[in-house]
């Protein structure tokens, strides 16, 4: 029961991720009367509540997949998948979250790569969890 749990969380994670990083955030910019402002203010906030809910089902997933050693692709995914959220959680999003203030107050921040780095890791992130999703499907199968 705790392994179809951490497959429900995996897959819904990554729903949640495709969903918003790679279709609501490119898109919102392309409604009528959006304006820059609009479109960060919408993104503050549906990206610090998407790395809530992660946060959470990264805990579900742990809990339901640990103790584990890290010697099988699950584990090291598993792993990978803690590592890159936490650097979002801790050091990205605080830093886009302060660029975005400056823009919304007016001013133009100084270039940066954090945006697209942030994009990236999301990417990865996606990887990561289609990739754990279908390993964990397949050792399902392979249990019964």
């Amino acid at each position: 029961m705790k392994k179809l749990a951490a497959i429900f969380c995996i897959i819904f994670w990554a729903g949640l991720l495709a969903g918003i990083s790679f279709l609501e955030a490119p898109l919102k910019f392309q409604a009528p009367g959006i304006t820059v402002s609009l479109g960060l203010g919408i993104g503050q906030l549906v990206f610090q509540a998407l790395n809530k809910v992660e946060i959470v089902l990264l805990i579900i997933i742990l809990a339901c997949s640990l103790p584990a050693p890290l010697n099988n692709i699950r584990s090291i995914l598993l792993f990978a998948l803690t590592i890159l959220l936490m650097a979002e959680t801790f050091w990205l999003l605080p830093l886009l979250d302060e660029r975005a203030k400056l823009v919304l107050a007016g001013n133009a921040p100084i270039k940066s790569y954090h945006h697209i780095l942030y994009i990236i890791i999301d990417a990865i992130k996606l990887l990561f969890l289609i990739t754990l999703g279908f390993s964990n499907l397949k050792s399902l199968r392979y249990e019964n």
